[in-house]
């Protein structure tokens, strides 16, 4: 069910919020089982918030759309008195003291939190597995990953275990599980969704909302829409609400079309799939305008801001706990911390470059149409496809970091299934400030069907 689906049941007492958790717990569980999703599963405190919610919707006094919803939330965001592990074995995990601004403002609508889902460690890799937590499996295939570093989160929405699921995204980790796992996601404008502790990261980290709906999606993205003041980076601007969502009429609509990503190749499956997804726009009245990504070697750029945000986590870790850390996390923070602060410094510059760029495509275009992902889901437990002759991760995301840079909100929503039966994703992209619109698009596709 939706979230819609549940709270309307709730509302005529024709289900309970008690009876919904404990479906999803018990199915949590089960997910857990196959694919490894979740590092913590709390009935405890989830069936104390469903009775709370129970009780407020018997008194007709819920506090929003989402309440009595079973949410999860990923095990690198804090909740209160909960040991949040980061996915690492190197160093003991942090009892939180307080609830991420996030997951207060999910707690604060009445969602029912579940559990934790797995993450790589520390979120450094776009696949989900861990000395801490082991390999994260796709639900359509366990032999695939389900994409990272919001793994867990994305094989539990597809599985089913929870409605809602709270992911993170620094360089594509909500949209790249959500194209391989056949999900929605949103990474949303920066500082639309308040961040606490900062990230070691830096401004190319966000936090999302990850679902099966579009609708759902919308519903969890207002609920953590809010200013925060221990998140000194967020723009304290009001945005547009989401959740009384409606399509897009998609006639006029300038849709400008991005298909050759920042780094790599499409492959042939995935690109039929995104020409068959802008033919069905293009059906419904859409204009496609062919546009090319601005800037060059971006996918430098977005190295030198997400290798040096390795560095700094790594430095932040005793030295003789270093050779616990994943190899392949070490060679990251180790070109990492090879950047010079001048060199940085001219990749923030290079950075406003880029993004102002981005900002000006919406001059000429009302949306961004790409793949969400070159390619789909490959082996479980490799950071790049096997025979591939790649390296790191960034070499196969080249759809997903630029819009990290830029800012921008970038949806995911299915648009088929590749040759190898594995789901493929469209992502959507609006101007900064943009979200709901980019929702409203993405909602008219997902009615194309």
């Amino acid at each position: 069910m939706t979230a819609a689906d549940l709270t309307a049941r709730f509302a005529s007492g024709a289900l309970s919020p008690v009876e919904a958790a404990t479906a999803c717990l018990a199915r949590a569980r089960e997910v857990d089982a196959t694919c490894n999703a979740f590092t913590r599963i709390d009935d405890s405190m989830a069936l104390a918030a469903a009775r709370a919610s129970e009780a407020r919707w018997r008194a007709g006094a819920p506090l929003g759309p989402i309440d009595g919803v079973p949410t999860t939330i990923k095990d690198i965001v804090w909740v209160k008195d909960w040991e949040v592990r980061y996915g690492t074995t190197a160093v003991p995990g942090v009892t939180a003291t307080e609830d991420a601004p996030a997951v207060a403002l999910l707690r604060g609508a009445g969602a029912v939190i579940l559990g934790l889902t797995t993450t790589p460690e520390f979120g450094w890799k776009a696949v989900t597995d861990s000395k801490l937590s082991g390999i994260t499996r796709n639900p359509w295939n366990t032999a695939r990953t389900p994409g990272g570093s919001s793994g867990g989160a994305a094989a539990a929405a597809a599985a089913g275990a929870g409605v809602l699921h709270l992911g993170t995204d620094g360089g594509g980790s909500i949209r790249i599980p959500s194209a391989f796992s056949g999900i929605t996601g949103i990474k949303p404008t920066f500082g639309r969704v308040p961040a606490f502790p900062a990230s070691p990261f830096g401004t190319v980290a966000h936090l999302g909302p990850m679902t099966r709906t579009i609708a759902d999606t919308a519903l969890m993205l207002d609920a953590m829409t809010a200013r925060d003041t221990r998140d000194w980076f967020q723009n304290p601007l009001a945005f547009t609400p989401c959740g009384q969502l409606a399509p897009r009429s998609l006639k006029g609509l300038r849709a400008g079309i991005w298909d050759v990503p920042a780094k790599g190749t499409v492959a042939p499956d995935v690109a039929a799939r995104f020409k068959a997804a802008i033919a069905k726009l293009e059906a419904a009245g859409a204009i496609p305008v062919p546009i090319t990504l601005p800037g060059e070697d971006i996918w430098e750029l977005f190295n030198a801001h997400w290798y040096s945000g390795a560095a700094a986590r790594l430095q932040a870790i005793p030295e003789d706990r270093h050779d616990v850390i994943e190899a392949g996390l070490r060679e990251v923070a180790a070109e990492g911390a090879r950047y010079s602060g001048t060199d940085l410094i001219r990749a923030g510059i290079k950075r406003a470059l880029f993004g102002a760029a981005f900002d000006r495509l919406f001059e000429t275009v009302d949306v961004v149409a790409s793949p969400a992902i070159p390619i789909t889901a490959f082996g479980a437990g490799l950071e790049v496809p096997e025979g591939s002759g790649l390296k790191r991760w960034t070499e196969w995301a080249g759809f997903s970091y630029p819009i990290n840079l830029a800012q921008a909100p970038a949806c995911v929503v299915p648009c088929g299934f590749g040759d190898d039966a594995m789901p493929v994703g469209l992502q959507l992209i609006g101007p900064r400030g943009g979200d709901a619109g980019v929702l409203a698009v993405a909602l008219a596709f997902e009615q194309l069907g």
